[in-house]
């Protein structure tokens, strides 16, 4: 038995929603993830996406606002996750800023699994390219409050989410153990790293997640790059925790619609000891 992970930035409600819904709908059933960290989510007046895409009753949800829109104010966009078991607690972390009207935040939370407690966090970093500066701060700041908040029996604390940094950054090499920061450092394993299938040709084997093969990416006049990510702790020498595959995932074309401008990334953990 695994647990199964996905992470999908949803792109909140860019047109075409009405078509992309019932992919991401389809997406989810086919891959009947345990746990999910969705991106860019709007909540607000009559609008609940998570909902939306899931029901009422398949899984348990929380949400957590990064901001309001400047232009819509009265809906929040944000993080939200999805659980197939009760969530026993729950910490929304206001990440650092520029001081303007873009904010983003981490939304974490402790999971009442068969398999034990599990801590997971989903969350989305500032995006623009010269913004490595502000992603610095905000990952020395999220894997703090992680490791922090992780249980002391069970998973190595997973997090997942929108880096919009790609593998040779300082942020995602902070994240994995290569690059310290203000005398700090931390060490979380990077799924696609340890178990993507390499030998896939093209985007396909590198991991790639904003692909100028989906129309609404290219549209934006940016390079394929692979910037989405499941991260877990270290598992020890039982390895509970070890990541046993990972793919791109809501990746395909349907009628002319893709599930979002993001691929979305789907990885498989060892529940028990080896």
């Amino acid at each position: 038995m695994t647990l199964k992970v996905l992470t999908v930035n949803i792109w909140h409600d860019q047109n075409p929603w009405s078509e992309r819904l019932p992919l991401l709908r389809k997406w989810i059933a086919r891959l009947e993830p345990d746990l999910i960290g969705f991106q860019e989510v709007l909540v607000g007046e009559g609008v609940d996406q998570v909902r939306e895409i899931l029901g009422e009753d398949a899984y348990h949800l929380d949400y957590g606002a990064a901001m309001t829109l400047p232009d819509r104010k009265h809906l929040e966009f944000g993080n939200a996750i999805a659980s197939r078991w009760p969530i026993l607690d729950r910490e929304e972390i206001r990440l650092p800023n520029r001081g303007d009207w873009e904010t983003r935040a981490a939304l974490s939370v402790t999971v009442d699994s068969p398999h034990g407690p599990i801590g997971f966090t989903c969350t989305h970093l500032h995006w623009q390219f010269n913004h490595g500066h502000v992603r610095e701060k905000q990952v020395e700041l999220l894997a703090e409050r992680v490791w922090k908040r992780r249980p002391e029996n069970g998973f190595p604390p997973i997090v997942v989410g929108d880096f919009n940094a790609e593998p040779d950054s300082d942020e995602i090499r902070f994240m994995t153990g290569r690059h310290s920061q203000a005398g700090h450092s931390v060490a979380f394993l990077d799924a696609w790293e340890v178990a993507g299938d390499e030998t896939l040709s093209g985007e396909e084997g590198r991991g790639i997640t904003w692909s100028n093969r989906n129309g609404y990416a290219r549209a934006e006049f940016e390079p394929s790059r692979r910037i989405d990510y499941i991260f877990a702790g270290l598992p020890g020498r039982k390895g509970v925790g070890w990541f046993e595959n990972c793919r791109v995932v809501c990746n395909e074309i349907e009628d002319g619609a893709w599930p979002t401008d993001h691929f979305g990334v789907f990885a498989e953990l060892r529940t028990e000891a080896s």
